[in-house]
Order: C-alpha cells, then sequence, then structure tokens
C-alpha cells in the first residue's frame, strides 16, 4: 500500500477527528472534550439524524456498512442487531416500523457496552473513552433507539480508574442535555419518529478478571456474580442480561456508529479493503494500538488492510534502534504470532486465513525485534492465560498449567525434544474448537504457544536436549549380549 494513500488523509481519520494523533496532531494537544466541544465539532448530528428514520432503516444502514465489530470477533454490527426478537404489544402484534410513532414497551431490553479492553497489547478502547467519551455515549444512544433498548450498561475495567471517571462526567453532561433520561432522546420535539424514547446509561466497574472480556463472562459479571462464562446457546440476543434480550458491542464498534448514519453507508465502504480470500470485507477505519520495539508506539487510526510494514515505517517511526524486524503478534496475544517473513501482512478480517493466525482480533499489533527471546515470549503468554483461567473447563484448568510448566522446563533448558511435542499436543487439545471449553481463553493459549512453537522452531530445539531412544539388538529369545 502505497506512502501516499495516508498523507494528509484527514478525511479517512474520522475516530479521533478530536484527539490529536500523529501523523496528523501532536499528542501534547490531548484533552478531554466536554459536550458543548463535542457538538460544536458536528457531535450529535447523527444521532438527531437518527430520530428521523425507523428503527428498522438504521438497522438496514449499519447492514449495508459491512461494519464488523472491534472487539475482536469481527462479527457483522448490524447483522447482530437484527437478531433481538420482536416486541409484542398486549394484544400479540409485533411492534414494526408502522408502530415508530406510537409509544411502545421497551422495558427489560439492553445494551452492554464491552469496555473490558483487558487483552494484553490491546488500548485502542481507552484513548476513546478518556478524550471523546461523547462519541461513545452517542453511539450508545442510536444503538438503543434503533434496537429498542430501555439501558445499557458501560462495564469498565476496573483498572480503568481516570477513565471511569471521565465517562461519569461525560454521562451527568448527556443527562443534563437530555440524551438520556426522562426529556427523552434530544427531548421529544426532536425525534420526528415518534414520541420521547426514554434510555437510562449506567457505567459499571469491573473487578480485574480477564475473563469478564468473554460476553457472557460480562453479563455475569454485571449481574454482580463470578465472571463466569455461560454455555451457548441460548445467546445473548434471546437471553442476556437479566435473562432479558441483549446486545453486546465493543467501545470502538459503537463509536463508528454516529458517522455511518451521517455520511451514509456507502462512504464507509469506500473506506478499508474488499476480501481477498471470498470472505466478507473488511470495510472502515480500524483502531491500531502499536507498541513493543518501534520508535514511536501509540494507537493510530487507519483503514482495514494496510501492511503491517506500513504502520510500524510511516506511523511508527520505524523499528526501534534501526534493528530487525523479528515478529509481531498483530492482535492481542491470543491471536497467535506472525513471523519473521509475515512483516507484509495486511491487517484486514482476511488474516487468519492468509497468515495462520486466529484472526485480526483487536488489531493492536505488539512489534519485536531481532533480540527478542521468544521461548521467553511463549512462556509469559502461557502464566498469563493460566493466571487468568476461571477455572470452569477441566482443559483449560489443567491444561493452561501443565502447558506452563512445560514451557518453564524448556526456556530454563532442562527440557528435551520430546516436550516440544507434549506443549503442542496439550495445546492443541483446549479450546472451544477442539470442543472442549465452553469460551475461548483456552483457544487463545493454543494459537499463542502453536504459532510461536511452530514459526520460531529453531529457538526452541536449541534450548532442550535431544530425547534418544536406546535400542536393543537381539538374535532370538536367549540371545545375550
Amino acid at each position: 500500500m502505497p506512502k501516499a494513500k495516508y498523507e494528509n488523509s484527514l478525511d479517512r481519520h474520522y475516530l479521533l477527528k478530536n484527539i490529536p494523533t500523529p501523523p496528523f496532531g501532536d499528542v501534547k494537544a490531548r484533552h478531554i472534550v466536554s459536550y458543548d466541544e463535542y457538538v460544536g465539532n458536528g457531535g450529535y448530528q447523527g444521532l438527531r439524524k437518527t430520530l428521523t428514520m425507523t428503527p428498522n432503516e438504521i438497522i438496514g444502514e449499519v447492514k449495508q456498512s459491512s461494519l464488523r465489530g472491534r472487539g475482536g470477533a469481527g462479527f457483522p454490527a448490524g447483522v447482530k442487531w437484527s437478531f433481538l426478537p420482536p416486541i409484542k404489544l398486549a394484544d400479540g402484534t409485533e411492534v414494526g416500523d408502522e408502530h415508530a410513532g406510537k409509544d411502545v414497551p421497551v422495558e427489560g431490553r439492553y445494551l452492554a457496552v464491552n469496555a473490558d479492553e483487558s487483552e494484553p497489547g490491546t488500548f485502542k478502547d481507552r484513548l476513546l473513552m478518556e478524550c471523546d467519551p461523547h462519541a461513545l455515549l452517542e453511539g450508545i444512544a442510536i444503538c438503543c433507539y434503533a434496537c429498542r433498548l430501555s439501558k445499557a450498561y458501560i462495564f469498565i475495567r476496573g483498572e480503568y480508574h481516570h477513565q471511569a471517571h471521565v465517562l461519569e462526567k461525560a454521562l451527568k453532561e448527556a443527562y443534563e442535555q437530555g440524551i438520556f433520561g426522562d426529556k427523552g432522546i434530544i427531548g421529544s420535539g426532536e425525534n420526528t419518529a415518534g414520541p420521547r424514547f426514554r434510555v437510562d446509561c449506567y457505567v459499571h466497574r469491573g473487578a480485574g478478571a480477564y475473563i469478564c472480556g468473554e460476553e457472557t463472562g460480562l453479563l455475569e459479571a454485571i449481574e454482580g456474580k463470578r465472571g463466569w462464562p455461560r454455555t451457548k446457546p441460548p445467546f445473548p440476543a434471546i437471553k442476556g442480561l437479566f435473562g432479558k434480550p441483549t446486545i453486546i458491542n465493543n467501545v470502538e464498534t459503537l463509536c463508528h456508529i454516529p458517522d455511518i448514519i451521517n455520511h451514509g453507508a456507502a462512504w464507509f465502504c469506500e473506506l478499508g479493503v474488499e476480501s481477498s480470500v471470498g470472505g466478507p470485507p473488511s470495510f472502515g477505519t480500524k483502531l491500531m494500538g502499536v507498541s513493543g520495539h518501534v520508535e514511536r508506539p501509540g494507537v493510530y487510526e487507519c483503514e482495514l488492510g494496510i501492511p503491517l510494514r506500513t504502520l510500524v515505517d510511516e506511523f511508527c517511526g520505524g523499528m526501534r534502534n534501526g534493528k530487525k524486524f523479528k515478529g509481531a503478534i498483530a492482535g492481542g496475544v491470543s491471536m497467535g504470532v506472525l513471523g519473521p517473513d509475515q512483516f507484509d501482512a495486511e491487517l484486514d478480517f482476511d488474516i487468519g486465513r492468509k497468515y495462520n493466525v486466529l484472526g485480526l482480533g483487536t488489531a493492536c499489533p505488539t512489534v519485536f525485534d531481532e533480540d527478542t527471546d521468544m521461548v521467553a515470549v511463549c512462556r509469559n503468554i502461557s502464566r498469563f492465560f493460566k493466571h487468568e483461567s476461571c477455572g470452569q473447563c477441566t482443559p483449560c484448568r489443567e491444561g493452561s498449567g501443565w502447558l506452563y510448566q512445560l514451557l518453564c522446563k524448556i526456556e530454563s533448558g532442562d527440557g528435551r525434544t520430546k516436550d516440544l511435542d507434549l506443549a503442542l499436543e496439550i495445546a492443541t487439545s483446549m479450546g472451544t474448537m477442539p470442543g472442549t471449553t465452553i469460551c475461548g481463553l483456552a483457544d487463545g493459549n493454543n494459537w499463542a504457544t502453536r504459532t510461536i512453537m511452530s514459526k520460531y522452531r529453531e529457538e526452541f530445539e536449541a534450548r532442550v536436549k535431544p530425547t534418544y531412544v536406546p535400542v536393543a539388538m537381539t538374535v532370538g529369545a536367549s540371545a545375550k549380549g
């Protein structure tokens, strides 16, 4: 992808339009965007336009945009919204667009916003919440109106103390201005498609568990229970929070919604790339939080499909101290690693099928230079998953512990060649894809271990002693050596 595509492309830089970011702005100019400043920059125009549309028209626009979830899975947001069961009136009639101008019951339908962001190496949502919180709140209001949801809960990770305070202050401003609460969404006078539609929004602090980033574990935590994932089905859209229909969206996903409504689905589809393997497209821009051995780590907004090399060289100032690229975790540690010959990998939703990783994930690359000990990287990732396993599923609870012990043994030089095969055997036996666990935490452990061990096999073999199996040769049952 040529460098010229990213020069002076502020029109392709809309999620961070209020957040100065290189190469378009200076990070020192960052500040918390207030309600007045947000509105002055065109904020809440998407919500006002939404209120002139019917709910089905809004969902249709989001579907046409092919917006895929930015939390890791990449599932189409508009399709997810359409999974909600229809609302029925007292006489059994299903609520449709013809009821847009009537007061219909919406109690007991929820939006759960995944702001947990506990995937190691991921910090993109934090930037949105701490600098431009009203972009998230506008997306929440549009989603709730389109899906007829009565309450929204922003589940934010416990370590995000400052971001939680910023959201609380912004939420107070939104209530005062009639975005949420008794006044209805911006008051009934703006809602030409119907009477006042009330939505309440709450910030719910988490307790710091990685597993609560899994959608059903998140629901359990909001309900005040231990963060244990639920078996599916039933899926959250049918039976979610408090046993009621629930939509779960990531922070960045919701922040895209106002611009899609403002500019239209066709505008959004001009950004990003079509699939190169016959799958769904990767349209729009993506926040990419780059960390590791680069000159300028940070969060950058790029069109999906940008090569990793371009991201590192043109946005991050190249590899730190001019060293060579050795590998990168492209989308959070659970996605696995890109090898030394995959520096030109395109960062879109096809990356899993093309480069033997689990997927794009959060698209927040952690970059490694030539001096990185990949055995230590693998062991450290395994330690994390062992610590964060909720313990509900035996293969994950026990397997993550065994895997960590083996990798510690290999790293210290006490392992043998057979331990490499044993580690891979344990890894491939854990996860939802082998069908042995409820959630995907074990899959993250599985893919991280497998991709690192396979793409850096020589490093692992150099740390272990060869395994010899002596064979005694005999001639006849009574032969003596």
